[in-house]
């Protein structure tokens, strides 16, 4: 009865994880490496998204198990630790396209300004046409941020921070998987643009996908992503109320 014995390995394997917090880290772990093959498997396409494959199995698992977010998160709080040195280790590439960084600083700034400002205008302008509440428009606003400083500043600004991480999830992913079209579609063929353009929009899921396509590109994705995170602190505090006055 092999068979047998091999299930019921698995299910005392199953009770001992689940009543450890190693439980989340190992389901985290496992759903991006099946992730990440599903990824390889068709090439690379940006269409399988990992991180996307990824969340989408750990909510399919929650929800199948009856797990949940709090328990799942106690075991996978070392992986949302790490974060914060992953993204410091994004400075190494940052130094080594130094010098190109000093000779694109004004066209750098100048895309970095309007990208900020047309990123929350655009979403709260959109979402108050579409007859959201003030409240929804202002939890809008800072989508384009990294998770931190987004669910800050949507605080500040009397919006919802659990539903504005849900938002930059959503707009990381959703960047990472059509920025390569329509960078294609538009002509944007250099490295250093499609990678600024990448960090700036869609974070650090962005550039992570920037920097799988060449490290030139990921080094301009990672500046324009922590300068966005910062301009983004500063402008939206004070534009989306214009905005929301704007339409009220």
């Amino acid at each position: 009865m092999p068979e047998f014995a091999g299930a019921t390995q698995l299910a005392r394997f199953w009770v001992y994880l689940s009543a450890s917090p190693l439980l989340g880290l190992t389901l985290t772990l496992c759903a991006y490496l099946a992730a990440q093959r599903v990824h390889v498997f068709f090439k690379g396409s940006t269409l399988a998204n990992p991180v996307a494959i990824a969340v989408g199995l750990i909510a399919l698992v929650l929800w199948l198990s009856g797990m949940s977010y709090e328990r799942y998160f106690s075991g996978a709080q070392f992986v949302h630790f790490l974060l914060g040195p992953a993204t410091v280790a994004l400075a190494v590439p940052l130094v080594r396209q130094l010098p190109r960084l000093r000779r694109a600083f004004l066209p750098l700034a100048c895309a970095l300004l309007l990208g900020c400002v047309t990123a929350i205008v655009a979403a709260v302008a959109v979402a108050l046409l579409l007859g959201a509440t003030p409240e929804l428009a202002a939890t809008l606003g800072p989508k384009s941020a990294t998770s931190p400083i987004a669910m800050a500043v949507s605080e500040r600004l009397g919006g919802i921070p659990a539903f504005t991480a849900a938002l930059v999830i959503g707009t990381g992913i959703f960047g990472a998987i059509v920025g390569r079209y329509v960078f294609n579609v538009l002509g944007v063929k250099a490295p250093a643009a499609r990678g600024f353009a990448m960090g700036l929009a869609a974070h650090g899921i962005g550039t992570a996908r920037a920097f799988q396509v060449s490290p030139e590109s990921g080094a301009f994705a990672a500046l324009a992503m922590g300068l966005n995170g910062a301009m983004t602190a500063v402008l939206a505090p004070w534009l989306v109320p214009l905005v929301i006055a704007w339409f009220a």
